[in-house]
């Protein structure tokens, strides 16, 4: 996989969301906004960063991903079928009773998913757990969590960055899925946690700000990560309901399925990404 381009990349990336919107309108629920959001970096994660095996989702020296703004199970849903942890289609069996695809993750049941998340801020106390315990038993892999901004409000998420810090777990990566918006409106208007990069780095880790929707941009974070003496968290700049064009900056988009009407105008703004990507 390192040997894929930006281009690539980005045809992959289309693809995954191309699976969130038919999850989603299948399911007739989810949270489509958010998942759109975070695409570009858990494609860039799972096909070109981390150290993982679909066809060995336990292997001991994998890498881990816990995603802490677990609402966005969708866009996880949709990269790790797209990796080949599962087929495709199972992706329109989102949040069915019968269906191991629920509205949040669930590591019991499906390949790929290193943590059951949903509560939000307690995703990143996990990842803090496991990139201690690499460190106490002197395994090499690494941990990445992707936290929302407005999950950022959550104190247990500032209890877990001292925490990281103070154990000098510079195995761990967080990135801050930053688009502003939560299910109320603006973060500025709910309860800003801004400044996000000031305030890790007043926690004691290295921190970047990019364009989370820059594979260079998220390639150039990730190699300073890899040098970071502290954990690292990636403050990274999106835009809620990425790629469709009435999804994109519209908080109403949070938690809230396409109707059929909706759900072709969605699929045609992703197939025109595709074509011009072609």
């Amino acid at each position: 996989m390192d040997a894929l381009t930006k281009k690539e990349l980005q045809k992959i990336a289309n693809n995954v969301r191309i699976g969130i919107i038919e999850g989603v309108h299948s399911a007739k629920a989810g949270h489509p906004g958010g998942s759109l959001s975070c695409t570009d970096i858990l494609t860039y994660l799972y096909f070109k960063e981390m150290n993982i095996d679909p066809k060995d989702p336990k292997k001991a020296d994998r890498d881990r991903l816990v995603l802490s703004k677990g609402h966005a199970a969708p866009a996880l849903y949709s990269v790790l079928a797209n990796r080949g942890y599962f087929d495709v289609e199972e992706l329109k069996t989102l949040r069915k009773t019968d269906s191991r695809l629920q509205g949040h993750p669930d590591m019991k049941h499906i390949p790929g998913v290193d943590m059951s998340s949903g509560s939000l801020g307690q995703g990143i106390s996990a990842a803090v757990g496991m990139a201690l315990s690499a460190k106490h038993f002197g395994d090499d892999f690494r941990v990445f969590t992707i936290l929302g901004d407005g999950e950022c409000e959550e104190g247990q998420v500032w209890e877990a960055a001292m925490f990281a810090a103070n154990k000098g777990l510079n195995n761990l990566v967080a990135f801050v899925d930053f688009n502003n918006l939560q299910i109320d409106g603006s973060c500025d208007e709910v309860n800003s946690p801004t400044p996000i990069d000031k305030k890790f780095e007043a926690f004691n880790w290295n921190v970047t700000v990019i364009d989370g929707h820059d594979f260079d941009a998220i390639e150039g974070a990730l190699a300073l990560a890899r040098e970071s003496d502290k954990p690292f968290c990636i403050v990274a700049k999106t835009v809620k309901g990425k790629g469709v064009s009435y999804m994109e900056n519209k908080c109403g988009w949070h938690g809230k399925a396409p109707n059929d009407e909706e759900y072709e105008i969605a699929i045609a703004d992703l197939n025109k990404i595709a074509e011009s990507l072609k």
